[in-house]
């Protein structure tokens, strides 16, 4: 079973997490920026964060025989913080990057003023730079956000096939369901959605314009996610090309609208290979370490 995880957090994985995914059956992903847990102080360490985002981790995946992505944006739950303001100046700089294929994530954390002014001019880039978009919808009053994020979606005249809002559940399917957009649903350990949940969601809503994604990042979280909701849903009577589909043919319809998806096999990677003068050997050819 091919499987493209179309939200993960790479950069706080493991290389081991790197050899499961594979071993798993992963073979591409999208890392969208996120916050790092600790609040970050200046516009700089954006900067260094997107910079890894379209550099060394791309290297480092590829080094797995993962094809790596990323989606860029300023997250909104860091869109409060006055401090950050200056990252969305940054932002048409990376969005213009080989392997960005989306603006995101965006949306709402707390729905405050100042992430609405986020989304929004981010929801105009996307216009601007003709990529697609990932949206966080909020984990407190999540209906009135996703309802909210649905509203600004319409106003910016995007075709809603081109934005996955994301951390849907039961309460929220129907509304994006009808708005045309994609539904993405996060299988996340206690937080979100588990696979069997998830498979009671496709049982009734179907497999088109579905995404399952991990979510991975340095919480609580598990990168296998996705081939265990395959997993569930072979044994609940679906189809192995059924499970291909939300698994594998759905994110790569949806960031193929980005034109800058590379899905082809990388086979067997030299390990000692260095970008920027440093490997995944700790920068010593022989794997060395000091």
């Amino acid at each position: 079973m091919r499987i493209f995880d179309p939200h993960i957090h790479m950069t706080s994985r493991t290389t081991d997490d790197y050899r499961a995914m594979y071993d798993a059956g992963v073979r591409a992903l999208v890392e969208p920026a996120f916050w790092l847990g600790q609040p970050r102080t200046g516009v700089s360490s954006f900067r260094d964060y997107f910079d890894g985002l379209v550099g060394w981790e791309r290297f480092r995946a590829e080094r797995f025989g993962i094809r790596h992505h990323c989606a860029i944006a300023l997250n909104p739950k860091e869109a409060n913080d006055p401090r950050l303001a200056g990252v969305l100046d940054l932002l048409p700089r990376y969005l213009a990057k080989d392997g960005v294929v989306a603006v995101g994530e965006v949306g709402f954390d707390s729905q405050t003023a100042e992430e609405e002014k986020a989304f929004r001019y981010q929801l105009e880039l996307a216009r601007e730079f003709e990529l697609p978009v990932l949206v966080h919808t909020p984990h407190r009053d999540k209906a009135a956000g996703t309802r909210r994020t649905l509203e600004l979606v319409a106003e910016s005249g995007l075709d809603p096939r081109t934005v996955l809002v994301d951390h849907l559940n039961e309460t929220t399917v129907g509304m994006v369901h009808e708005s045309g957009c994609t539904m993405g649903f996060s299988i996340y350990p206690d937080t979100k959605m588990s696979p069997d949940r998830m498979v009671r969601i496709l049982q009734e809503w179907g497999t088109e314009r579905m995404i399952v994604n991990s979510a991975a990042d340095w919480g609580h979280s598990d990168p296998l996610t996705t081939l265990r909701t395959g997993e569930a849903m072979l044994a609940a009577g679906f189809s192995e090309a059924e499970a291909e589909r939300v698994l594998w043919d759905n994110p790569v319809e949806f960031y193929g609208q980005s034109g800058r998806l590379v899905l082809d096999e990388i086979g067997a990677a030299d390990v000692s290979e260095t970008f920027s003068g440093n490997s995944i050997l700790r920068g010593q050819p022989d794997g060395g370490a000091r």
